[in-house]
């Protein structure tokens, strides 16, 4: 028992709110290229799939982040930094979790196959740009948002215009809610050499992060002209602009629990942006 909480904590299920920033960005898309209820064998596929890729992604991160996470205070009781895990047990419930993920996507056609790798490339990159790259939340943008195209390409469709402006809406938006979870780690991040935006905007924080969320809803609101939609999911942007104004006012004196709860709360803008997509196709399109 003890060992299935550790592996459990591994993978964060005790923390799933990746799993529903994660999610939401991609049931958006399967909604919008269906014009409704998606097919329920690939509703499945891609919400199993989230859920395990997001786990994947946690232990490819703990593997790598190994030798860091014991000198940073949140992630210094993770399973690898506490020993409560071994590497070698690590490296075996990811090859479970990336068969699983495999056996997922070979349900679908040969063109989500590809995209799945250039996805499962991404994640594996992306820990180590925190070393090297002054704003790792980039393509931590780029992961988060690959679900995107991969609706597009399961469903047989190629990329147009407001695939790529939903996609590029997701990648700022991540941009946007990592650089205030990145707020939480400043301190130990610069003490261990680690980047992030949080380090680069600097005293700039609050004036970058407003433009990203700016972007954000001019960019959804594009989709939302593209897609034809109509009030209840511009009604929708209306609720998540006031979260965004919300979370301002919680990073603006930038205590470490506070930021962090700026963070949490875009799980309810992925909501709320789902719902008015939900509502929007249900009654009225």
């Amino acid at each position: 028992m003890i060992k299935i909480n550790a592996y459990s904590k591994l993978m964060r299920f005790d923390k799933p709110i990746g799993i529903f920033l994660l999610l939401w960005p991609t049931l958006w898309p399967l909604w919008l290229v269906n014009k409704g209820v998606p097919e329920l064998k690939m509703l499945l596929i891609f919400i199993l799939g989230v859920v395990v890729m997001r786990s994947a992604g946690c232990v490819i991160n703990d593997i790598i982040d190994k030798d860091i996470d014991p000198s940073v205070e949140r992630t210094k009781t993770r399973p690898l930094a506490n020993n409560s895990v071994s590497i070698g047990e690590a490296y075996f419930l990811l090859l479970i979790l990336l068969s699983i993920a495999l056996t997922l996507v070979l349900q679908l056609n040969l063109s989500s196959f590809f995209w799945a790798l250039g996805g499962l490339l991404i994640t594996i990159i992306y820990p180590f740009c925190k070393r090297f790259f002054a704003a790792p939340q980039l393509i931590l943008g780029f992961a988060f948002s690959w679900s995107i195209p991969m609706v597009y390409a399961a469903n047989n469709l190629a990329l147009n215009t407001e695939a790529y402006l939903l996609w590029l809406s997701v990648g700022l938006w991540t941009v946007m809610y990592d650089t205030f979870y990145a707020l939480v780690d400043k301190a130990d991040d610069l003490k261990v050499g680690i980047n992030s935006t949080a380090i680069l905007f600097g005293e700039r924080v609050v004036f970058m992060t407003v433009l990203l969320q700016s972007s954000v809803i001019l960019l959804w609101v594009l989709v939302g002209l593209f897609y034809e939609l109509n009030f209840i999911y511009f009604s929708s942007l209306i609720v998540a602009a006031c979260l965004f104004i919300r979370q301002q006012q919680l990073v603006k004196g930038a205590d470490p629990n506070q930021c962090l709860k700026a963070f949490l709360e875009n799980n309810y803008v992925g909501l709320v942006i789902f719902l008015g997509v939900f509502l929007d196709l249900l009654f009225i399109n």
